[in-house]
């Protein structure tokens, strides 16, 4: 699905991401876990675009990112939630869901297919979808930047620190989220990272451990459906 394989990357002369290397597999979940900077998200902009790469590779079903502008890699069917979250305060919930889709350029069929399920696996933002992205909470918002990255994940959801900010009710109602998507989207690899993977253990398949821009370990409850170190 997708292969991770000695990513290395710089930052002001920094070398953020050492030797990084996993694999993803569909129908699995993968925590990654690691401290404040010990180079998650770096991992997860790199894979997307959003940081030129040093040395290394990344492939999805053996296409290789690396030569592809960010919404290219998106195109090939990887969604991605930032930390951030990155709402349009101006556009509604629903609007904010959709902007991936018309960047992308899809049909209006597919766009509403694509939408519904969205609403489907996360009936909470199909209550709000009317609401201005600016008027929603930390949580909700969190919830939003799901639905958003939905609408491109066909293989591949990269999660961002998703439970950073949140009160515990709603960091727990974001974890049932998850586990309701893991359950129903079983054609899909997902990785989420996360300084304290607590939340995850009722998903995880398996779990990285990054500390100072390297892989330092993985454990996997089981089999893990080719999950490894690339």
């Amino acid at each position: 699905m997708l292969t991770v394989r000695n990513l290395k990357v710089e930052i002001a002369g920094v070398e953020v991401l050492r030797d990084v290397g996993f694999s993803l597999a569909a129908g699995k979940a993968t925590v990654m876990v690691g401290r404040n900077g010990a180079g998650k998200t770096t991992t997860l902009r790199a894979i997307m675009g959003l940081l030129p790469w040093k040395a290394g590779s990344v492939r999805i079903d053996g296409t290789e990112l690396g030569p592809l502008p960010g919404h290219a890699r998106a195109g090939l069917g990887i969604g991605y939630a930032p930390e951030d979250r990155r709402l349009i305060a101006d556009f509604t919930v629903e609007e904010n869901i959709l902007v991936p889709a018309l960047v992308r350029r899809m049909s209006a069929a597919e766009r509403t297919r694509r939408l519904d399920e969205v609403y489907s696996l996360l009936p909470q933002l199909a209550v709000m979808r009317a609401r201005p992205g600016g008027g929603v909470s930390g949580g909700q918002g969190k919830i939003v930047a799901l639905g958003r990255a939905l609408m491109l994940a066909d293989k591949v959801l990269l999660l961002d620190e998703p439970f950073q900010g949140l009160a515990p009710a709603l960091a727990l109602e974001y974890a049932r989220t998850l586990a309701h998507l893991h359950s129903n989207k079983r054609d899909i690899a997902i990785l989420v990272t996360e300084s304290s993977p607590k939340l995850l253990n009722s998903i995880a398949d398996a779990t990285l451990h990054i500390e100072r821009g390297e892989i330092e370990s993985l454990a996997s409850p089981g089999d893990v459906g080719g999950l490894q170190h690339a």
